[in-house]
């Protein structure tokens, strides 16, 4: 099938296509480059059946036209990371509601199927555990800046069910629970590489808080094995499914955890929210998914323990020499 990958160069979405081009597919990617890198793609552009467009998806002409050589559309591109939330918020709101409503529109002129991908922070403050897709989002206040990004991706949800709705757009969203492995870097906040390089480097594990927030990690192996599980599930067209998974740790016992696994001589330090992000920072305690309702539909299950994720995160930064000045961890906040 000809499948196109908005922000392909990135994270999931270079992996994304890895898995694809393997299975015989024919790939693009349209990326800018803000978050993605043209590493993560050097294995895919090998191949005759990858191409890669650097650009943005707010160029309508071009996006046009690619979705329209497309018979499948994951749209992953958007505003990552908890520094660019807290840094930049206009272009957080602007790139996930503009980039999201303009691949909708496109698509729905040809009805073409689409992956929209969603996050686990849209549960928000939330404490009703597991997180089921079903369940009531709660959010906090629009001063806190923080949930801007939790926001944003909630009316990406609404867009796409409006048009799958209104207009018959087969659309269905995957809600991505901490999605960590290979070519995740700590620039913008991600824990588990930023723990990964700061015990490689001898450096303090800057843990936020008191540690004890928790997460359940997705190794992107999994995650992508999903989403490509949720598009090809007819049934599935017009529902929100999670996908994670369910082994839960506190931001302590990862760094411990990162420490035995690095051999490292480093230290947890601990550090405020406040004093990282500014007076009034919000995190959710534990953000834990119920992953029942992908497992019944198509089959969804996570193959990658903790510590097999840690020990792949490891070889990565090990292998590339990635030990440079770490950026400040985000212990526990969005790693989507």
């Amino acid at each position: 099938m000809r499948i196109l990958i908005t922000g392909g160069a990135g994270f999931i979405g270079s992996h994304l296509s890895d898995y694809l081009l393997g299975r015989g597919h024919e790939v693009t990617i349209i990326d800018d480059l803000s978050t993605g890198s043209m590493d993560n793609i050097r294995e895919a552009r090998a191949s005759r059946r990858f191409q890669y467009c650097i650009g943005t998806i707010f160029d309508k002409p071009l996006l046009a036209e690619l979705i329209d050589d497309a018979e499948i559309v994951f749209h992953l591109a958007a505003a990552v990371g908890v520094l660019n939330i807290v840094e930049s918020p206009v272009r957080t709101i602007e790139t996930n509601v503009g980039g999201s409503e303009l691949v909708l529109e496109l698509a729905a002129k040809k009805k073409k199927r689409v992956l929209i991908a969603s996050t686990s922070e849209v549960y928000g403050k939330s404490t009703k555990f597991p997180f089921s897709e079903e369940d009531d989002l709660v959010l906090g206040p629009t001063t806190k800046g923080r949930w801007s990004y939790a926001c944003s991706k909630a009316i990406d949800e609404f867009l796409a069910l409006a048009y799958h709705r209104e207009r018959k757009l087969p659309v269905t969203i995957a809600r991505l629970f901490n999605t960590v492995g290979p070519r995740q870097t700590g620039r913008y906040g991600m824990v588990l590489p930023t723990f990964v390089q700061q015990a490689l480097s001898g450096e303090p594990l800057t843990v936020f808080g008191n540690g004890e927030q928790s997460r359940c990690f997705t190794h992107v192996s999994d995650i992508v094995r999903g989403l490509v599980q949720c598009i090809s599930c007819d049934a599935g067209v017009g529902q929100v499914f999670n996908l994670g998974n369910t082994q839960e740790v506190t931001m302590n016992a990862l760094a411990e955890k990162v420490i035995r696994a690095t051999g490292s001589t480093s230290r947890i330090k601990y550090l405020g929210y406040d004093e990282a992000y500014g007076v009034g920072f919000e995190d959710m305690q534990r953000r834990v998914p119920d992953i029942s309702k992908a497992r019944q539909w198509f089959g969804y299950a996570p193959t990658q323990s903790l510590d097999d994720i840690i020990e792949s995160v490891v070889a990565y930064c090990s292998l590339h020499s990635r030990v440079s000045a770490p950026s400040r961890a985000a212990a526990g906040a969005c790693a989507d």
